[in-house]
């Protein structure tokens, strides 16, 4: 029977599929040493955790790591692919609920819902109406987005057609740019958005990406939202901002330590929304992810490649490992 190994529990229904092609086996926590000594033999493995390289070494069996989801970084690509693993993904799925949470948090930053719901419950009704005072509307804005791939993309439809922004935008392949979106260089971008909302994969090149210097350049009051991932932020020129009201404020999903320490600063300033890595996660997106995480296990459980092989250099080397 086919061994499948995954690093978190999956939606009910991705289960079940896994369940009828084979072992499914749930990691009892995801930590790096229980992956690596829960996962040996297992021939797929689902991804929902960073995955040390070590787990690579030695793996005669392991045929793919399927991400449940679209970012790669949990992933070591150089590792798996050395060892002749096929690497996949799914993604857009869960694009437009990323898309609905940021449009969630830049509402809740500009009515000032984080202090007015606090004071509304702890001193009073006027308390929390007085906040009103300090809200600004969304329409009229400027968005700036970095990052115009599937996430990008449901940003700026909902931005663009739902709420009459002006769009400014930043992505490696400016000729693909959505009608309707002008390309700015990022330190353009950050000088003319009202909004900056990071989401762009993790690489070498976006690492440090909204730098000192780029904050420094952002509008006063302008918001910044990240569901990128964590390091392509700094975060101390961040808190710095945040502290000294030079930005307006920052909702942020994904860290570069997570989970967040509780006594990190961000907990405690009234212009910051705090998430734990949670935009994209809903039962409909967990359903969506989950099952075509699944689809693409068993895809290669009968002999086949994933529909979206991330690491098309690997074929060769994996059709010598598992030939037909």
């Amino acid at each position: 029977m086919s061994s499948i190994f995954s690093t978190h529990p999956l939606h009910r229904d991705a289960e079940a599929m896994l369940k009828a092609a084979g072992d499914l086996r749930v990691a009892s926590a995801p930590d790096p040493e229980t992956l690596l000594r829960e996962g040996r033999g297992a021939e797929v493995l689902i991804v929902r955790a960073p995955i040390p390289p070590a787990f690579f070494e030695n793996v005669p069996a392991l045929r793919a790591a399927v991400r449940h989801g679209a970012g790669l970084d949990m992933i070591p690509y150089d590792a798996a692919t050395a060892a002749g693993v096929l690497i996949a993904n799914v993604p857009a799925v869960n694009a437009p609920t990323v898309a609905e949470h940021v449009f969630m948090v830049i509402l809740a930053l500009l009515r000032q819902f984080r202090p007015m719901d606090r004071d509304l419950r702890s001193i009073g009704w006027s308390a929390g109406r007085a906040h009103s005072e300090r809200a600004l509307d969304l329409a009229g804005r400027t968005m700036g987005i970095i990052g115009m791939g599937n996430v990008g993309k449901a940003i700026f439809r909902i931005a663009k057609y739902g709420f009459g922004l002006e769009i400014v935008a930043n992505s490696r392949s400016p000729a693909t740019l959505t009608d309707g979106a002008r390309f700015l260089s990022v330190d353009n971008l950050v000088s003319t958005a009202d909004i900056v909302v990071l989401c762009c994969p993790l690489t070498p090149e976006t690492t440090g990406l909204l730098s000192r210097e780029r904050i420094a350049r952002m509008k006063p009051g302008a918001i910044l939202v990240n569901v990128s991932r964590g390091p392509v932020v700094d975060d101390a020129a961040l808190i710095e901002a945040l502290e000294r009201g030079r930005i307006g404020g920052a909702a942020l999903d994904v860290f570069s330590a997570q989970p967040l320490p509780p006594e990190h600063p961000y907990f405690y300033l009234d212009n910051v929304i705090v998430t734990p890595h949670l935009a994209g996660i809903t039962e409909e997106s967990m359903m969506r992810m989950g099952t075509g995480a699944a689809a693409e296990a068993i895809r290669v459980l009968k002999g086949g490649l994933p529909v979206n092989l991330r690491n098309p250099e690997v074929v060769e080397h994996y059709r010598r490992r598992f030939p037909a």
